[in-house]
């Protein structure tokens, strides 16, 4: 793979890696509870702090896939310097809600909410680099500075709650 090409992808790399080691975290976590409260191996049962730990898991679990192909267009079709900080903050909401369910369900909400925020971010910025691909293949008109621009103006806002 060549110098320009690793460049432009690399950063979506490093979130992807991070992302993963999170999911490990998480597992780990689930791991932990299960032979805390149970003093066996892995089993589905167990305390309501067990079924916190593991029904968190599995929340972030189910969003994962999603966060990945929106990542990874957005990154790709669009820009990746926002498309990777708009990964960090999710993966940053997405630590605030796996705590927050520990605790009281109800401090789950905010990493929740902004996680939505964040992932809807993503999915706009790989529909802008779709719609510009049309636009250049159909017209000639490329509006990828521009698109870039506004992405890059607009990703820090993200960290407004």
């Amino acid at each position: 793979m060549d110098h320009e090409t690793l460049g432009s992808v690399v950063l979506l790399a490093i979130v992807t890696l991070i992302s993963v080691v999170q999911n490990a975290f998480f597992a780990n976590k689930v791991e932990h509870e299960s032979k805390h409260c149970n003093g066996k191996g892995l089993q589905r049962q167990g305390t309501s702090s067990f079924d916190r730990v593991y029904t968190a898991s599995q929340n972030c679990g189910h969003t994962y896939p999603t966060f990945l192909a929106v990542l990874w267009c957005a990154g790709l079709l669009c820009s990746q310097a926002p498309a990777a900080f708009a990964g960090l903050m999710y993966l940053f909401v997405r630590q605030k809600y796996f705590v927050g369910y520990l605790g009281e369900r109800t401090q789950s909400t905010p990493g929740y909410l902004l996680g939505k925020r964040i992932l809807f971010f993503l999915f706009l910025m790989s529909v802008a680099g779709i719609l510009n691909y049309y636009l250049i293949f159909f017209f000639g008109s490329d509006f990828e500075i521009h698109i870039k621009t506004i992405t890059s103006a607009i990703s820090p806002l993200l960290l407004i709650p």
